[in-house]
This record gives C-alpha cells, sequence and structure tokens, in this order.
C-alpha cells in the first residue's frame, strides 16, 4: 500500500511541471518592446530657408571738402555712436578762407551804410527840387546794389562756416567702423575719397529667398491674421539659429517681400527683422531660419525612430490589446518639437511601438512595456546640426 500511495506522488510532480513549464517559457521568449501614446497638441507647421544677415543702414563715409587729412580719433573695428568724430581735414586753409568772407561782408555792410545815407539825402533834397529826380533814382539804384552785395557776402560767409564744420567729418549713423582705408597726410577728394564704412547692428535685417508654392501658403496664413505678406507680414514671426549650437534661436519677424517673383529662379526675396541689443548678430552671418507655415491646428506626433518602411509607403507599428503588432500606413509631415507630425493614417490614439522595431514583424505577439512621451522632445545634437 506504502507503494501504491507514493507512486502517485512521485510521478504528479514532473505532472505539473509538465504543464506550467510550456507558458512560462512562452512568455519568457517574446520580445520585449518600449510603447507609447502619439503626442497630441496644437502646433504650427515650419519651414526651414537659407539666408545671410544685412545691416538696416550702412554708409561709406567721404568728406565733402577736399584737403589733406589731418587727424583719425577712432580705432579700427570700434562701435561708434551718430556724431563721433572720426576724421578731420587740414583746417587752416579753410579758416583763411572765412576770414575773407567775413572781411568782405564788412566791406559790404560799410558800402551798404553809405548808400543808405546817400539815398536819404538825395530823396529829402529831390522833395525841395534841389536835385533831380534822375540823381534819386542813381542813389536808389546803388542802395539796392549794396543790400545785394552784403547777401551775397553773408551768403558767402555762411558757406566758409559750412566748409571749416565739414572738416571735421563725424559718423552719420550708430555702428561698428570698419578699418580707415587712408591715412593721414595723404590728399582727399572732395565727395569721392571713401574714408571708412559704418553698419549698424541693432537692430539687423535677414534676407533669404521664397519659392512660389510656400510664398503663397504664406500670403494666405498672412491674410487669415489680418496682414498682407508685401506690407510687412507682422503676423508671421520667425526664427533664425545660427552655427553655434550653444545660442539659442533669435525671435524676428517678417517685414518686407520683394514686389515681384523672379522669372528665373522662381523665388521671391524676403527679408525678416531681429533685435540685436547684445550685437551677436553680424553682417553677412550664414543662418537658418524657421517660417511659420500655417495657423494653429491640432496635430499627432510620433518620434522618427517610430517610424518604419515597407517598401515605398512608412509604417507605424500598433500593439494591440491581446500583444499582438499590426502595422499602419502613414503619410509624414514636418518634423516639429522633436517629434514627425502625421497628416494621415492615425488617430492619436494608437498604441505604438518606439522603440524596438527591429525585434518585431507584423502578425507576432510582443511584450510592451509602456511610456510616456514628452510634449517636446529633446534634439540630439547631430539631428540639430
Amino acid at each position: 500500500m506504502l507503494r501504491m500511495w507514493r507512486l502517485p506522488a512521485v510521478f504528479g510532480v514532473p505532472f505539473f511541471l509538465f504543464i506550467a513549464l510550456p507558458a512560462v517559457a512562452q512568455d519568457a521568449q517574446l520580445p520585449t518592446v518600449t510603447v507609447a501614446k502619439p503626442v497630441v497638441r496644437d502646433v504650427i507647421d515650419a519651414d526651414e530657408f537659407i539666408g545671410r544677415f544685412e545691416p538696416v543702414d550702412q554708409v561709406a563715409v567721404r568728406s565733402r571738402v577736399g584737403g589733406y587729412l589731418d587727424e583719425v580719433f577712432f580705432t579700427d573695428g570700434a562701435l561708434v555712436k551718430k556724431g563721433d568724430k572720426l576724421f578731420v581735414i587740414d583746417q587752416r586753409p579753410f579758416r583763411t578762407a572765412l576770414s575773407q568772407a567775413e572781411a568782405s561782408l564788412a566791406a559790404a555792410r560799410s558800402t551798404l551804410e553809405f548808400a543808405e545815407t546817400t539815398f536819404k539825402r538825395t530823396q529829402s533834397l529831390t522833395g525841395t527840387g534841389t536835385l533831380s529826380v534822375s540823381r534819386l533814382d542813381d542813389d536808389r539804384r546803388a542802395l539796392l546794389a549794396a543790400q545785394a552785395n552784403v547777401r551775397g557776402s553773408e551768403a558767402a560767409v555762411e558757406r566758409a562756416k559750412l566748409d571749416l564744420e565739414y572738416t571735421t567729418i563725424t559718423a552719420p549713423l550708430s555702428g561698428r567702423v570698419d578699418r580707415r582705408l587712408i591715412s593721414p597726410g595723404n590728399l582727399v577728394q572732395a565727395d569721392q575719397t571713401v574714408l571708412t564704412t559704418i553698419v549698424s547692428l541693432d537692430p539687423i535685417d535677414f534676407y533669404f529667398d521664397v519659392d512660389e508654392r510656400r510664398l503663397l501658403s504664406y500670403a494666405r496664413t498672412a491674410r487669415e491674421r489680418g496682414s498682407a505678406l508685401q506690407e510687412g507680414g507682422g503676423a508671421l514671426p520667425v526664427r533664425v539659429t545660427i552655427a553655434d549650437a550653444t545660442e539659442p534661436p533669435f525671435e524676428g519677424k517678417l517685414d518686407f517681400s520683394e514686389n515681384r517673383v523672379d522669372n528665373q529662379t522662381g523665388t521671391m526675396r524676403v527679408r525678416a527683422r531681429f533685435p540685436n541689443p547684445g550685437f551677436i548678430l553680424q553682417p553677412g552671418l550664414f543662418g537658418r531660419v524657421e517660417v511659420e507655415g500655417s495657423n494653429t491646428y491640432r496635430a499627432i506626433l510620433i518620434p522618427d525612430d517610430a517610424i518604419g518602411a515597407d517598401q515605398n509607403e512608412r509604417i507605424v507599428y500598433e500593439v494591440k490589446e491581446d500583444g499582438s503588432v499590426v502595422t499602419k500606413p502613414v503619410r509624414l509631415g514636418p518634423r516639429l518639437h522633436g517629434y514627425r507630425v502625421i497628416r494621415s493614417g492615425m488617430t492619436g490614439e494608437e498604441t505604438i511601438i518606439v522603440n524596438g522595431l527591429m525585434r518585431v514583424r507584423p502578425g507576432v505577439k510582443v511584450k510592451p512595456e509602456l511610456v510616456a512621451l514628452p510634449q517636446e522632445a529633446a534634439q540630439s545634437a547631430e539631428s540639430a546640426q
């Protein structure tokens, strides 16, 4: 009896183990993947263009009078303010000319005083019949000529003062001055010799070319926002990034576009203006500008790592409640907030695989590990570049 009682117990242990082991082994063999719900949020499409910064104002500094350059009052490449003294032309010839003009004015005023006295005396004597009317006319003509000579002499004095003032050349605008292009002692030709150049820095403009298709889209977006692209497109903000990845994007607005499309390139030159109080942005600097290409709309966003390919179409892998995997073809949009916009093919309620695509195929079952995607993904240095 003891042997008959022990035999079921001995053979019962492997019997139950034989039943339980297949299910445990099957779960252990399921591939583990990371799944998540798509990010659904309000977004605005953005297009990227390449362009360069240009100064709002720039001027080539010339002298209005000729002479020999006497002094230079700035350091090459320095920041200057409007009205700062830059150059001085030798002033001695102009002071002499001013003295001559003032002397001529004094002589003309003396002649005028004499002509006025003579005319008054002749006028009184003509009234008594002592002098003829013709003599009165001669004195009146001499008085008028003397008055004209005084006005001409005064104008000559003003001109001499102006020429003397022009010998001191000041900055016509605030900005960064270039190196001096001529040294003291050289002859300066009036209105011809370029002494240096100055460019403004704050604000600064960014020029880039937009193709016809996107131009029409921006114009429509601007109209929907109550403005016109050709009148500034003030409703279209832009962001520009420069080669230094440590600098955050700079915020600006479109403020100008040309009045026609180039019939050779099919593009139009557009300008955006940016504040530049720290003078980080420099004229000639290369940059990438992002332009808002739509109004706000609700979008489905997923990571690029969650997108696969099936021949010529893009797909995502959806995990059902029972753990099975199915594919869904999708149409992709632009990249925003570190994710890829899904134009069609998803509702936003799906649970998709975001990591481990190489370990799955349609129809198999997986072991999902659910994670929550942030509203904005951090971009890697490679993707940002």
